[in-house]
């Protein structure tokens, strides 16, 4: 297996055993369902972080592929960042839902205009 793989397994582990020990504390008494359900999409927010982390890493075989790595990246981890935050600190979780939802989809339009304009600039040239 490749460290990719390996990270990533990792981190799917990592949740899995993060939400089961949540479920077991709520059980016991420990924990209110709400602080259960924004730890791990906390955890979730941090995953797509690292996951943006990783990817300027990534080989890039021209110019246009390595600026669109580089935005992709930002894009991810701050809205990674942003879901995570929202999650830990908003007041109620609709908000937290709207404000971390929102930053997700910022990321991804954001990452898919960029990629269509460095797409309309290259057939341009």
């Amino acid at each position: 297996m490749n460290k990719d793989m390996i990270q990533s397994l990792a981190w799917g582990g990592g949740i899995v055993a993060l939400a089961l020990a949540c479920s077991l504390a709520r059980s016991l008494g420990y924990l209110e369902q709400e602080t259960t359900l924004r730890i791990v999409l906390g955890a979730t927010g941090l995953m797509i972080a690292s996951f943006g982390n990783r990817i300027p890493k990534k080989f890039a075989p021209s110019a246009c592929a390595r600026k669109a790595q580089r935005v992709t990246a930002w894009s991810m981890v701050l809205s990674g960042l942003v879901y995570a935050g929202a999650f830990v600190l908003a007041p109620t979780m609709m908000t937290a839902i709207v404000i971390g939802c929102g930053a997700i989809l910022t990321g991804m339009a954001v990452t898919f205009g960029y990629c269509l304009s460095l797409r309309d600039r290259t057939t341009a040239a």
